[in-house]
This record gives structure tokens, sequence and C-alpha cells, in this order.
């Protein structure tokens, strides 16, 4: 059973984007009246949160920490789930993916994803197979084509097409992670929001050893004393 989400690392193979710059958000797409309400005929607007786990806890265990992480150096889903919510001001669903193939689950920590309003999503296939990321990519297609708005946790190129077809609808899209670790092709992606884990989301409680350039404006130096 992939650990990273219950202790283990695996390898996943990610590009490097040096020059991102975040976009600005320009609010939610919603239909709603004075009081905050849907208008009538239309559906209560929704932001997808979309968890590759795997691909998360490896490039925190393979490439940040270049160790396997400690419990305290996880990160804290239900803040990411919170960050969601109020990017774009909507209610989340947070979908988080895991590969079962093995047959089995790590109960403990599907409990904690429960207990932090997740979906967890096991999901088994060939040996063959990248299950996280067919199921994802069939996530995110899906989504195109009904309403809602996604923000993605993860540096995978694999999810370019999807994103790109959801950014050509009607959808807002974000992706969250660490910043110099995302695929390169996602700077190629106009409108694409992008936000950091550690310092936009905060989903650490400890500051983490990234060594990289910090813009002037957002160097807090109370968080390395």
């Amino acid at each position: 059973m992939p650990a990273g989400l219950a202790g283990n690392t695996l390898n996943h193979e990610h590009g490097f984007l040096r020059h991102v710059k975040r976009s600005g958000s320009t609010g939610p797409r919603s239909l709603l009246n004075s009081r905050g309400m849907p208008m009538p005929g239309t559906t209560e607007p929704v932001t997808y949160l979309i968890v590759d786990g795997e691909n998360i806890d490896a490039t925190l265990g393979n490439s940040v920490l270049e160790r396997r992480p400690a419990p305290a150096e996880r990160p804290r889903w239900e803040r990411l789930r919170d960050f969601a919510r109020d990017t774009w001001q909507q209610p989340v669903k947070a979908l988080f993916f895991l590969n079962a193939s093995g047959g089995g689950l790590p109960m403990p920590f599907v409990r904690a994803l429960l207990s932090m309003e997740y979906r967890p999503i096991p999901l088994a296939g060939s040996s063959d197979q990248k299950v996280v990321d067919i199921g994802i990519q069939r996530t995110l297609e899906a989504i195109a084509r009904r309403s809602g708005n996604v923000m993605l946790a993860s540096h995978d190129g694999d999810f370019l097409p999807q994103v790109d077809e959801l950014l050509r609808g009607d959808h807002q899209v974000a992706i969250v992670g660490f910043k110099e670790f995302f695929n390169a092709g996602f700077a190629d992606l106009p409108g694409l929001q992008v936000f950091d884990i550690e310092e936009d989301a905060g989903c650490f409680t400890n500051v983490l050893p990234r060594v990289r350039i910090i813009d002037l404006e957002s160097f807090d130096p109370e968080r390395f004393l």
C-alpha cells in the first residue's frame, strides 16, 4: 500500500518549474444572489479538491527532505481543504486518491481522511497501470463536462491535457504543491493559478528545509528564526 500517505514514499518523475508566477484569483464564477444563495434553477458552486497524495508525499520525501518524512513533517491535509474552500469562497468536495492495488488499505489514515471531510478513493489495477493517475485523469475529464472549479494537488505532467481542457471551459483551475517541482508544462497553460503548498496553503507546521529563490515581498524572517 503506498504509504506516503501512511508512511512510505514512492518515486515519481516530475519536471522543474523555475519561473512560475502566481496568477491572481479573479473570484468564483458563481451564480449567487445578494444573500449568497444560488439563483433559481442553478446549482450551488463548488470547488473540487483533487489530491494526488502519493505524488505530494514522494516529492516531499525524495526532493525536499531527501529522506522519509517524519509524521510532524507531513502535510496537514485539513489545512489544504480549508485553503481550497477559502480561495474561491465555495464549498469543497475533497477527493483523496489512493493506490489499493496491493489489496489492502491503511485504515487509520483512511479514517483520518474521513474525519477531515475527504472522500478517499482507493483504486486497484494491474501492475503496469498508474491507477491513481488514470483515476485522476478520468475525474478531471468528468468535471470538464459539468460546472465547478478545480484545485489539483500534484506536480505530475500526466494531467496537463485534462487541466488544459478545464481551462478552456468555464472553470477556474489551480495547482498546489512545491512550486520548484511542478512539471514545466504547467507554465505554458494561460490562466492556471499556482499555489505553494507550504507558503500559500500553510499545510506544514514546521518550516521545510527548501533552498530556493524567495520573492522579497513575501519574505518573512520570522519563519526562519
